[in-house]
């Protein structure tokens, strides 16, 4: 099948418009639209409901969505696979959310590289739901997260905690105090949102809610306010007096697993890449 009508079907119902796809993917509209009746044609089925300024996808386009983002991922990591210098006999693909990013992996990204001579990595930053399936795709070798997927496939690994700590950009500040719009909450999975309901519930309305900790350390350090940030990401700030922490506030602790396909014909290389994140520590 010809990964152009793929691309097109997933421009299309990610725009919610032919003639905005169009001009992503820098085609015509008539070209958009015959890609995907092109689709439909070997497909036999219709992927999108068409009315004027609402294209909607049909259970069929939605059924199809993450076969087509499969298949693409596939064909991505097939071409890389291929592409291997000699140097490089493998290739591990890491998917993690963007927190696991911020709060873990992206300080250990230079250190996996040197201590796995020979693999070349390739590293996504993915919702939980897409790493589970990628998963099972196998498009996807390592994922990496806070609640990861319970299936009897997979295998789970415990890498270590992370720290969360209250920290505010004024000093002086109780737990119980702290005003309206100096909250930014930020995603640390089920089990935090489970503990931040529990103890933590007379915090105020987020004024901003987001999934990324450097977003939220940023955004507190440009217009003040308060959130849970990793240890060793505010420990710096906290010495010379730019952060300080809320009084009365607890660290919470999140475990990071790895969660990985116990039948991966890389397994090797994902067992060394674990050992090698677990004795690096977080």
């Amino acid at each position: 099948m010809d990964t152009d009508l793929l691309k097109t079907f997933l421009e299309v119902s990610r725009t919610r418009h032919f003639g905005k796809a169009a001009e992503n993917l820098y085609l015509t509209r008539s070209a958009v639209s015959f890609r995907v009746k092109q689709l439909e044609s070997i497909l036999g089925v219709a992927l999108f409901e068409r009315q004027r300024n609402n294209i909607q996808p049909t259970p069929a386009g939605e059924r199809m969505l993450g076969h087509a983002e499969a298949v693409l991922t596939a064909w991505e990591r097939a071409k890389q696979d291929v592409s291997l210098s000699q140097l490089q006999s493998t290739q591990l693909a890491i998917g993690a959310g963007p927190n696991i990013w911020d709060a873990y992996l992206q300080g250990h990204l230079q250190h996996l590289h040197v201590g796995l001579p020979g693999v070349a990595l390739r590293t996504e930053v993915l919702p939980s739901t897409v790493m589970t399936r990628q998963l099972m795709d196998r498009t996807l070798d390592i994922a990496i997260s806070f609640d990861p997927p319970k299936l009897d496939q997979f295998e789970l690994v415990q890498l270590g905690q992370i720290n969360l700590l209250l920290v505010s950009s004024v000093a002086d500040i109780v737990v119980n105090g702290v005003a309206p719009g100096q909250y930014v909450k930020v995603d640390w999975g089920t089990a935090f949102n489970i503990i931040h309901a529990q103890e933590y519930a007379t915090l105020p309305v987020p004024t901003l809610h987001t999934s990324s900790a450097r977003i939220a350390l940023d955004f507190i350090l440009n217009n003040g306010g308060c959130a849970f940030l990793p240890e060793h990401l505010v420990q710096q700030l906290l010495r010379n007096g730019e952060l300080h922490l809320v009084r009365g506030a607890n660290a919470i602790s999140r475990s990071v697993y790895v969660a990985y396909w116990a039948e991966n014909d890389r397994l090797e290389q994902i067992k060394q890449a674990i050992d090698f994140l677990i004795d690096d520590g977080i």
